[in-house]
């Protein structure tokens, strides 16, 4: 396996600006730019409600060509619009889509979200394929330059794939191709009749891709490919093929073991201590729309829904506020306020004040990546202690160009919940959370996820302050040195709450500790951080007390218990390759925390001496991508 390379800048700030006006051709020739482009050629089950010019909804009876148009000039406006403000949902009504001899076939660009409308994934049928593919960059190390490492931002869910490749090549007839890495979630997919494929080997080298997350599905052979981490929760497969650094599975159905860890670098619960599946819209037998809240589920392994409909409760629209990007913080604050939950459909919502969750079993459910941009320096999300039963599902939130405290808040009163909780329904459920410290402006946030609530379950999160974007600073060293000092992301994630759990946590790139865990009995399954690439020299990555350079990942020095299965630290000092860190995890020496399958790996230049505290060997640049694994921290 050939290493992989960091992630480069790429420079779509003068592309943006061209892209715009060819997205807007398109999206005009389509028909795409109006309440009037929902794309049903028959009567639906019931009306379609009006959910904003940015969501299209497919009917079966619509001819395919005429599907694979509308979704091909959404693909051709977002393909690289990395750093864009367009947001796209592409909605397909239960039924059955394309032919054994005319398959729909359609690829899935940056901020759009396809996904079914059934209540099983069963109830709306592709023939054909949902792809990504490799983006082939002009700033990469070697020409052509084919990664996925950049394709952030993007979902999959709730349909069936009957994998028909006809019409391509062979190369690209051979899988249904899901090239992606952070942000880019698989959900509620039924893959079947081909392989799933989660790297784009059609494309010339280097194909690397860099993160990922699947939960709730199957799919027979699955190929990991160049996949440097990945999780795998509560789905089914019939075969995976490979694992690069850091490859986790908890309560899969068909898993590989991790016997013979680090090769290859498998980490395998056999069932998942907590979950609970993200909420998605779907129609009812009566041609309602509803969205489905799935219950919370213990000690458990394999889908929610191979043996029948997924258990948990419908929530009618008629109880969400609908809301526009064109709504104020003041409006979206008024509807919380009156016990509507909040469906916020694609775009981007600036937020000058927080929007604050007081009610038990509230639910802000967001469409096609739709994104909370913090304006003055609020915080834009906030939990109340007093509420429980919280889900938070779809959305990204974005710092401003002001200082702000936290870009999501989950207030409580740590380690004072009272009796022990580990059965009960989270206070808070993150399903599909991002966050984002620069990139497409400039951004600055103390803290982007501050967790103070006890029992707190995050399902697959990305915490990342931007290693690039369009925010308009020079090239090379020097650029960096400007976003070192101008976006401010000094923490990703601190826990001071008890029982906080995570399946899928990624957090890149902060100032100084990236995660900070102060709170007991806390779990993780699959920790992926790389530290920031920024530092302008040694000094500037080195504590107070000497110590060289911050950690990726915390556990406070009075914590009696933590567990985290399966994480890795990665290092790339581009601006100055000779700063040392000095351990990649640090962690209280005692019985009660433990670490299982940990690694650290040099990207390409800078040093970490050990994983653990004082435990295992140096990474640095030679022996560039070959990673420090430590089993188990303690040694058993």
């Amino acid at each position: 396996m050939s290493r992989p390379h960091p992630r480069r800048r790429t420079p779509l700030r003068a592309a943006l600006a061209a892209l715009a006006l060819i997205a807007a051709g398109l999206a005009s020739a389509a028909g795409l730019t109006a309440p009037a482009a929902t794309a049903s050629a028959a009567p639906a089950p019931a009306a379609a409600p009006d959910l904003g010019e940015r969501v299209l909804v497919f009917d079966p009876s619509m001819p395919v060509a005429q599907i694979r148009e509308r979704a091909d000039a959404i693909w051709q406006q977002q393909v690289d619009a990395e750093m864009s403000s367009e947001r796209w949902s592409l909605l397909f009504l239960p039924g059955t889509y394309g032919t054994a001899t005319e398959p729909l076939q359609i690829k899935v660009g940056y901020y759009t979200e396809v996904a079914g409308l059934g209540a099983s994934p069963s109830d709306t049928v592709i023939n054909g394929k949902v792809e990504v593919y490799n983006r082939c960059l002009t700033d990469g190390p070697t020409q052509p330059y084919c990664v996925a490492l950049n394709n952030f931002w993007r979902s999959l869910s709730n349909l069936t794939i009957n994998v028909n490749g006809t019409g391509q090549d062979g190369c690209r007839a051979s899988a249904n191709f899901w090239a992606t890495s952070q942000a880019a979630s698989l959900r509620r997919v039924d893959i079947r009749g081909g392989n799933l494929s989660l790297m784009d080997y059609c494309t010339a080298g280097p194909q690397f891709a860099s993160g990922g997350y699947l939960a709730d599905s199957r799919a027979g052979t699955i190929i990991n490919g160049s996949q440097q981490q990945w999780l795998t929760r509560n789905s089914e497969v019939g075969e995976w093929s490979n694992g690069v650094w850091n490859q986790v599975f908890a309560g899969t159905v068909g898993a590989p073991s991790e016997a013979t860890f680090p090769s290859p670098p498998y980490t395998t619960l056999d069932r998942t201590p907590l979950s609970r599946e993200k909420p998605f819209l779907h129609v009812g037998d009566d041609g309602r729309w509803l969205v489905r809240v799935p219950d919370v589920r213990r000690d458990s392994r394999g889908t929610t829904w191979a043996a029948g409909t997924t258990a948990g409760r419908d929530l009618p629209l008629s109880s969400f506020h609908v809301a526009r990007p064109s709504d104020s913080a003041q409006v979206l604050r008024r509807a919380l306020d009156q016990g509507r939950n909040l469906l916020l459909t694609p775009g981007v919502y600036d937020v000058d004040r927080s929007l604050v969750v007081r009610r038990d079993h509230a639910v802000v459910l967001g469409l096609g990546q739709a994104t909370l941009t913090a304006v003055g320096g609020a915080t834009p999300v906030v939990v109340r202690p007093d509420a429980t039963d919280v889900v938070l599902a779809g959305i990204t939130v974005d710092a401003g160009t002001r200082l702000s405290p936290n870009l999501m808040h989950l207030q409580g009163h740590p380690g004072r919940s009272g009796d022990h909780r580990a059965g009960s329904t989270p206070t808070t459920t993150l399903n599909d959370v991002y966050f984002r410290v620069g990139g497409p402006h400039i951004g600055k946030a103390d803290t982007s996820l501050r967790i103070d609530a006890d029992d707190v379950l995050i399902d697959h999160a990305w915490v990342w302050r931007a290693d690039h974007g369009i925010e308009g600073f020079t090239q090379g060293a020097v650029g960096d040195t400007d976003r070192w000092n101008t976006n401010i992301g000094r923490v990703g994630l601190v826990v001071e709450g008890d029982r906080v759990r995570a399946t899928g946590l990624f957090v890149e790139h902060y100032q100084q500790h990236n995660t900070i865990w102060n709170g007991e009995d806390g779990e993780v399954v699959l920790y992926q951080n790389e530290l920031p690439y920024d530092p302008p020299s040694q000094a500037d990555w080195t504590r107070p007390d000497g110590t060289l350079g911050w950690t990726g990942f915390k556990i406070g020095d009075d914590v009696q218990r933590h567990q985290l299965y399966g994480g890795g630290v990665y290092v790339f000092n581009r601006n100055d390759p000779s700063i040392i860190t000095a351990r990649g995890f640090e962690v209280p020496d005692r019985a009660g925390v433990r670490l299982h399958h940990v690694l650290t790996v040099n990207l390409d230049a800078g040093t970490i001496q050990h994983v653990v505290n004082d435990t295992g060997d140096q990474v640095d640049s030679t022996r560039s991508g070959i990673p420090s694994y430590v089993v188990d921290y303690p040694a058993p």
